[in-house]
């Protein structure tokens, strides 16, 4: 029972039941299997007399969305569960509880999630979250301050970095974010009406150095223990409550970039709103919203951020030469970068969005990666000049404009 293989639903039952306190004895039991991201199997088990439920996440040796020709360590089961922990302390509520960890079948138990919803089916449909730019501003400030040179003891930051090396999910993001999108690779993956916007990015010599500039920050800046896949396909909301899931990739690399997956994936969501919303009003209103979120969130961790620094700061030398506003601007370009990085990996790579992907009209879909090819490569080639998070929003504004006429 204990080696490793997936579990099947009537055993993911039994391990529920295993959790200490939580279903009564005896209780009738179901089980759904739920995952729909590209890694895992996940199982939502739920006693339909009370609707208390629980969930059930396994790892697969393999990525799921290729198959076992594609094979993955176990290790990264270990890492989302410590890492999810560890992020739960430092940004209470904003995490689903941990239950249990069974490293023999790469297995974590944690909080149900069910009555909130994936953030970006939320935004799909047209939902506004007034209170997420100060959830996620926090968690990412909280997460990165404390997990940092900064602010946590600096030996033990060594040590930690030690157990987040993930180097298999880390390889992951280094080809398809960092390489793939600008050569001819077999994981790349767009439809042929954009070939001319692919062909643009492979022969693109001014992007290449200013990715490869982003590529090596990733390789070497172990700034904090990132989330390392903060998009909005793992965050759950309602309009009240933020809580961030599947901490897979993660590891200690440069704080922009999970900053920056945040925001892409906000400016992916007003990219896709183009083939979406019909009424230009309401189109209007909704992009003016996702814009000001990515202001605000932005805002929201520099300000947390700061107020972290002045009472938490372990470096006297750090902490005394006025160093923050010189490390917070070279954050921000970062950021730029990255949320340029990902942006148009999500277009030409591998792995795509359905905000954008689930438009109904091939014309207006295809659109709307063309706007997305453009902020990103813009954010990218503006990423070193970057001197207020307000020139993203122009830069979204200037493309959207330009592509949409």
């Amino acid at each position: 029972m204990n080696a490793y293989h997936p579990l099947t639903e009537a055993e993911a039952i039994e391990r529920a039941r295993a959790v200490p306190g939580f279903f009564a004895p005896g209780a009738e039991l179901t089980s759904r299997e739920i995952g729909d991201g590209n890694l895992n199997l996940v199982f939502h088990i739920q006693e339909p007399a009370t609707g208390k439920g629980i969930i059930l996440k396994q790892a697969l040796p393999y990525a799921k969305v290729v198959g076992e020709s594609w094979p993955l360590t176990l290790d990264r089961a270990r890492i989302e569960s410590e890492a999810l922990i560890i992020q739960g302390r430092l940004a209470p509520g904003l995490a689903p509880k941990v239950y249990d960890y069974v490293p023999e079948l790469a297995l974590t138990v944690m909080e149900d999630l069910s009555d909130h919803v994936i953030m970006r089916r939320g935004l799909i449909e047209g939902n506004m979250y007034p209170l997420f730019a100060q959830h996620i501003g926090e968690f990412l400030a909280r997460t990165l301050f404390f997990t940092s040179d900064f602010g946590m003891n600096q030996q033990e930051k060594k040590l930690q970095t030690g157990r987040f090396i993930n180097p298999e999910l880390c390889k992951i993001t280094e080809d398809l974010i960092f390489d793939d999108p600008y050569t001819v690779s077999p994981n790349n993956n767009y439809d042929p009406a954009i070939e001319a916007e692919a062909a643009a990015l492979r022969e693109d010599r001014e992007l290449h150095a200013e990715v490869a500039r982003l590529r090596y920050g990733f390789l070497t800046k172990g700034q904090a223990l990132l989330h390392g896949d903060l998009h909005t396909g793992s965050i759950f909301v309602t309009p009240e409550s933020t809580k961030v899931i599947d901490p897979e990739f993660a590891y200690y690399g440069p704080m922009g970039f999970d900053i920056g997956a945040v925001l892409a994936n906000l400016l992916l969501n007003a990219a896709a709103q183009g083939g979406r919303i019909e009424d230009a009003a309401k189109l209007n209103d909704f992009r003016a919203y996702l814009l000001d979120t990515v202001v605000g969130v932005w805002n929201e961790f520099e300000t947390r951020f700061r107020a972290l620094w002045a009472e938490h700061a372990v470096d006297r030398m750090l902490r005394e030469s006025g160093y923050l506003d010189i490390f917070l601007r070279e954050l921000l370009q970062d950021t730029f970068g990255y949320a340029g990085c990902k942006m148009v990996r999500r277009i030409v790579g591998l792995a795509h969005v359905a905000d954008i992907d689930g438009i109904p009209d091939a014309d207006l879909r295809n659109r709307a990666r063309r706007v997305s090819l453009a902020v990103g490569t813009a954010l990218i080639k503006h990423h070193r000049s970057a001197a207020s998070i307000e020139d993203m929003r122009t830069i979204a504004r200037r493309e959207i404009a330009r592509k949409e006429g």
